[in-house]
């Protein structure tokens, strides 16, 4: 009875993640992880393993719902597979250790990390950053780092790092629409390894509740992909009738007062 309580409560949440998600052009985890840090311990779970679960549980999410746009991507011819193919090899390394670092983190560290990458992003999402000059493309070992550093934070944040990668790709003189391409196949890897690392580190830990997968709470992601998917389409055709900029700084506004929340509390 719990468990299908959680998949009809989380299926509200993919609703607003997928409206969201493509009305404003953010990745779901920025939602996801906070709506369930709140909601979980409401469902009895044990406030150490909260962020954890939130954590792994988004990044189970991504996968489902960024697998369709990055076959999109694909098929438009949105994907330089030349450069993108080392640069997920590189997030998928980051991801997996972010998993890891995580584990070894403090429930108290990572909900710092979190709410402060998050105010970072936030305010980075108000001001509305950007960036007029460009760099050439640098040596490959270059781009790796920046993709390891990318999987790890998006790893510990629940987010597929599409924030980060695509303004960066964009600094690195890629055409925009190839760098959101590239991020998008990206952020699939950091979800799907990190998601990996979750369920390995999660397998030791005891106190889980049941119909867990690792860190992975199966009732809350089968809620979540369960309409996700289904409103985004909704989301990204009201973008063309609202002033969607408004709105970004609006939810940037709320994701700040959030963050400050989290760091107080």
């Amino acid at each position: 009875m719990l468990a299908l309580t959680i998949i009809l409560v989380c299926a509200i949440l993919g609703m607003s993640v997928g409206f969201l998600a493509g009305l404003l052009g953010i990745g779901g985890g920025l939602i996801i992880v906070p709506a369930l840090v709140y909601l979980l311990p409401i469902f009895g779970i044990e406030e150490h393993l909260v962020l954890p679960i939130s954590l792994a549980t988004s990044l189970a999410a991504i996968v489902v719902t960024s697998s369709s746009a990055a076959f999109a991507h694909h098929k438009n011819g949105n994907i330089p597979w030349q450069l993108t193919k080392p640069l997920m090899v590189a997030v998928s390394v980051g991801a997996i250790t972010g998993s890891y670092i995580a584990e070894l983190l403090s429930a108290k560290a990572l909900t710092s990390f979190f709410a402060g990458a998050v105010l970072v992003l936030a305010i980075y999402m108000l001001i509305s950053i950007k960036v007029e000059r460009t760099k050439p493309y640098p040596k490959q070992w270059k781009v790796n780092v920046i993709g390891v550093i990318t999987g790890v934070i998006g790893s510990l944040m629940g987010i597929s790092g599409g924030v980060i990668l695509i303004p960066t790709l964009s600094y690195l003189s890629i055409p925009v629409r190839q760098a959101i391409g590239m991020a998008t196949a990206c952020g699939l890897m950091v979800a799907l390894f990190g998601s990996i690392g979750f369920v390995l580190t999660g397998t030791q830990q005891t106190g889980l509740p049941q119909w867990s997968l690792g860190y992975i709470y199966l009732p809350a992601l089968l809620g979540i992909i369960s309409t996700s998917f289904l409103f985004a389409p909704v989301g990204v055709k009201l973008a063309t009738k609202l002033p969607v900029r408004t709105l970004k700084k609006l939810f940037a506004s709320f994701l700040m007062l959030l963050a400050i929340e989290m760091l107080l509390s």
